[in-house]
This record gives structure tokens, sequence and C-alpha cells, in this order.
């Protein structure tokens, strides 16, 4: 799909400033200067779904829920000697299926051992993440679900600020799930119990908790 408009990045910078930008008709060729652009900045966040292109301002809102579900991800994980690995908020994109994503943060948990030692990944010979976090407070905002299914991730977990929701891949389709496929144990009622006291609870009250329940299970 052919560009039909040309903005300057730093337009859409200041655009985008405490809010999302979804532009239409935007070209893979742009959307890959964009993200060349920004490679080397955590300030914008970028979706991209055959033409439709999201610019997000991350804001301490946003950024706070995925940073508390990130870190129960991986205490859980250095409690029960779990193998992971933590991409961040790596680009996953594939040009065939017209579809990129930055996740709030993602995993690989089952595939963590296909991917231990690379340096660079690419979605075209390596595997998607086992596990994306996706934090959606603002509107308007893209569906990053349809970008998820086309990239083969197999497990979402989504808060739009009300709750949790475990969200696993059927068929090319998400369906909600009450235990997390990556970790069977955690379901998706304790994920948010956790979120809440991750709120206002010490840094070192909340993990001893998250410790001693991941201790008390099997």
């Amino acid at each position: 799909m052919a560009s039909v408009f040309n903005p300057s990045l730093k337009e859409m910078a200041q655009a985008a400033i405490n809010q999302k930008l979804i532009l239409q008709g935007v070209g893979w060729d742009f959307y890959e200067r964009v993200l060349k652009e920004f490679t080397h900045s955590n300030a914008l966040h970028f979706a991209y779904d055959d033409g439709f292109l999201e610019i997000e301002v991350p804001l301490f809102e946003h950024e706070r829920p995925t940073e508390i579900l990130r870190d129960l991800i991986t205490t859980i994980c250095i409690d029960k000697e779990i193998s992971y690995i933590n991409a961040g908020s790596t680009t996953f994109r594939q040009r065939a299926k017209s579809k990129g994503c930055e996740p709030d943060t993602a995993f690989y948990i089952q595939n963590e051992r296909r991917i231990r030692g690379l340096k660079h990944l690419d979605l075209n010979r390596d595997p998607s993440p086992d596990l994306v976090i996706e934090v959606d407070i603002t509107s308007p905002s893209l569906n990053k679900m349809p970008i998820y299914a086309a990239l083969g991730v197999s497990e979402v977990w989504l808060y739009k600020g009300e709750k949790v929701i475990f969200l696993k891949l059927y068929g090319g389709v998400y369906q909600e799930t009450a235990n997390s496929p990556a970790l069977p144990f955690l379901d998706s009622r304790t994920a948010q119990s956790f979120l809440e006291k991750g709120f206002t609870e010490s840094s070192l009250e909340w993990n001893r908790a998250i410790r001693k329940w991941a201790n008390e299970i099997d």
C-alpha cells in the first residue's frame, strides 16, 4: 500500500505528545524509515497493521502496570527456576504480512532455548515471543490482537485498566483462558491481585508475597 502522505518525523513526534496517534495510508517503506530513525530512542512506540501506523508516547500510567506485570513474571520464573528471556519492547515485524509491533514487554519461555545466545531476532527464521504484555488504557488505540495473531504470538496478557485478561491463540484467533499457557500454575485472578498490590505495596513486601505464593504451589 503506497503512502498517501509524508509528514516529517518531528511533526509525528510532536503530534503524538501525551497521546496515541493513528495514521492511515502508511506504506511499509515509510514504517521502516520511522523505525530506523528511532532505533536508539524509547521516546515513541510504533505498531503497524496493513497501512495503519500507531505512534505512542508511553506515559507513567501506562508504564507502571507494564513494569509490575513484567516483574511478576520475572520473579515467578526466578523463584520456580524457569529459564526465560525478557525481550522487552523489541520490534517484531514481517513485511510479507504487513504487520509490526513493539509489545509493552515480551518474553520467551517455552522457546527460550531456541533464541538463547542470539544477538538479533528475525521472525523469518526465529520464533515469535511466547508471551507479550499489552497495556491499553489510552484512546484511540489500534487493535493489536490481529498483529500479534499474524506474527504467531501464542499468549497475550491484556490490561485495559480494570483487570488482567489472559488470551491464548487458537486457530489464528485469541480466546480468553483462565491460566497462563506459559506459566500454567498462574491464573489471571492471581495476576490481577498481584498487580493491584504492586500499585500500593513496597517493592520488598510485594516481592516477598510473590515468592511466598510461588513456594506454596506445586
